[in-house]
């Protein structure tokens, strides 16, 4: 398998870590010591990445509300062949972030050791009812 498929397959696991909220997809995907940013309030917020997790596994998902699946890759910036950042757009409840990734791998695969998003906008809820 080569370095683009790994990293597909590593982005494909935080989107259905997010949609799904899966801790367990989380775990798989994110570095442990990796943290998350947003400036969106004019303030730096830095989040541990336990901080993310407890609040990714205390809120409904987007599938368990039946909500149509809305992400996108908007660009892969290959650094080495073994880390690069991801521009993800995707949508979680009404919320339409825009997240960078920067990812590395190791003997464990790819990893996410930090993560900037930004909420862009809000949208409907459409669901596959």
């Amino acid at each position: 398998m080569n370095k683009t498929t790994q990293l597909l397959d590593a982005i494909s696991v935080y989107l259905d870590a997010i949609y799904y909220c899966d801790v367990k997809k989380l775990d798989e995907v994110f570095h442990h010591a990796s943290s998350l940013f947003d400036a969106d309030e004019g303030k730096i917020l830095a989040d541990p990445i336990a901080s993310f997790r407890a609040d990714v596994g205390n809120r409904p998902s987007p599938a368990g509300r039946n909500q149509l699946r809305c992400d996108e890759i908007i660009m892969i910036d290959w650094l080495s062949d073994i880390s690069a950042t991801v521009k993800l757009r995707l949508q979680a409840h009404e919320n339409v972030f825009v997240d960078h990734l920067c990812f590395v791998k190791d003997s464990q695969g790819w990893k996410i050791v930090a993560k900037t998003w930004h909420l862009e906008n809000t949208a409907e809820i459409v669901t596959m009812d």
